[in-house]
């Protein structure tokens, strides 16, 4: 995790993205290079948004429950929840002016 993303389990997932505060959730896994990819980009948001936007990350190997019940069937995904709710969801790499598109109704 970087200095400004959350780390996202089965445990903790329900709690994380329950807030108010708009959620994305990046869907990964350590062996995959496009979610590597995203690690800079989401970082950077997360910086940049801090207080209006939390960016978790959710390792799909470490928290199958989760990936499951989101029905994650490609990694990176990414998922914007707000109030618990998915609001957005993004499947692939993506630019960070994409990221920032796709926030943008939410921040």
């Amino acid at each position: 995790m970087g200095d400004n993303t959350v780390e996202a389990t089965d445990q903790n997932f329900t709690e994380i993205v329950g807030s108010s505060t708009p959620t994305l959730v990046d869907f990964w896994a350590e062996w995959c290079g496009p979610c590597k990819m995203m690690n800079g980009p989401l970082e950077e948001l997360a910086g940049e948004k801090s207080g209006k936007l939390t960016v978790a990350k959710l390792n799909v190997d470490e928290n199958q429950q989760t990936a499951m019940s989101f029905e994650v069937m490609g990694i990176p995904t990414m998922i914007i929840f707000q109030d618990g709710v998915e609001k957005t969801r993004l499947v692939g790499a993506k630019s960070k002016a994409q990221l920032e598109e796709a926030i943008s109704e939410f921040v």
